[in-house]
């Protein structure tokens, strides 16, 4: 099928453009802030410019942070064409794994890409808040249906960060993209992780780059009842909190004893040690960590239940 003969608007043309002698490298982007987000708009600028990459996106209409791995199944997803420079962008009606999924799926998009980034996200996410991350969700996603993928997110600080910091954090892990897109092209990468990306707040004074594994690091949560009237926070991502003052959609005069309205607050934050991931981009590193599928519990829970099933079920006829 000649391009030609297709309205440039259509989305079959963008299907037929994808089968070119286009001979680049292809980047899928997604992220958990929307397509519209200050982290992936600055990503995809940043891959566009060094015309080394074809590059896609297939991320949420509208904001899906900590979202964490859920995905849409009762009902149908829309893509809309979106007009990102030098990109062939749709913008999804569902959440990060989701556009993930239909981005890889060859269904939206030619072909399968060579590699897919997730991010830049408005905040970090590291230690367990990996478990809440719309961010790390995105690039699992690929990870698990065997698509070579990293997550990157950035350690945004309100007052101090700002919108061309994201900028600067692309660019920051440019190296590691061509890198691992290298091995990649020489199939030497490895099918059993994909990585998260944090990069520090000061990212134009950053340490370089430093392997590390998850850390125990999160937010301790808490909830407190609210009115209206009652100042909340912003969630940047899994790990930032950034108050700003907004106005419940629950109308004062409708709470009543039947109907109380409550809001997510900080109560501790976050406490690491170690080679770990949070406090590796607290000193000023680049954390690269590579990351698998598997929840295994540690070694001395699974010896203690080793010993614990076969009495469960002895004891379980008279336990009746």
């Amino acid at each position: 099928m000649s391009n030609t003969s297709l309205d440039p608007l259509s989305f079959e043309y963008h299907q037929a453009k994808g089968g070119d002698d286009d001979d680049r490298p292809t980047i899928m982007v997604t992220n958990d802030d929307g397509i519209e987000a200050p982290g992936l708009q600055a990503l995809v600028r940043v891959l566009v410019s060094t015309n080394r990459y074809r590059v896609w996106v297939s991320a949420p209409h509208s904001e899906k942070s900590a979202v964490s791995h859920s995905i849409t199944w009762s009902h149908d997803l829309t893509a809309k064409r979106t007009q990102i420079t030098g990109a062939t962008a749709f913008s999804v009606s569902g959440t990060p794994a989701d556009c993930t999924s239909l981005g890889i799926s060859k269904a939206l998009f030619p072909s399968e890409p060579d590699l897919v980034l997730s991010g830049i996200n408005m905040g970090s996410n590291c230690g367990l808040h990996i478990v809440y991350s719309g961010t790390v969700a995105g690039a699992r996603e690929a990870f698990l249906y065997g698509v070579p993928s990293i997550s990157i997110s950035y350690d945004w600080v309100g007052g101090t960060s700002s919108m061309n910091d994201f900028t600067l954090a692309a660019e920051a892990c440019l190296p590691i993209i061509s890198a691992v897109l290298v091995e990649i092209k020489n199939k030497t990468y490895p099918q059993k992780c994909f990585l998260n990306v944090d990069v520090p707040t000061n990212v134009l004074n950053h340490k370089g780059y430093k392997l590390t594994k998850q850390g125990s690091s999160m937010y301790k949560m808490g909830w407190k009842q609210v009115t209206s009237d009652t100042a909340g926070g912003h969630m940047l991502s899994t790990m930032t909190m950034e108050p700003i003052p907004i106005t419940s959609s629950t109308d004062h005069q409708a709470v009543t004893q039947d109907q109380i309205s409550f809001r997510r607050v900080v109560k501790g934050a976050p406490v690491d040690d170690g080679e770990t991931d949070y406090v590796s981009v607290k000193e000023g590193y680049i954390s690269v960590t590579p990351l698998g599928a598997l929840s295994h519990a540690d070694i001395d829970s699974h010896t203690f239940f080793k010993e614990w099933l076969p009495a469960v079920a002895e004891r379980a006829p008279s336990a009746l």
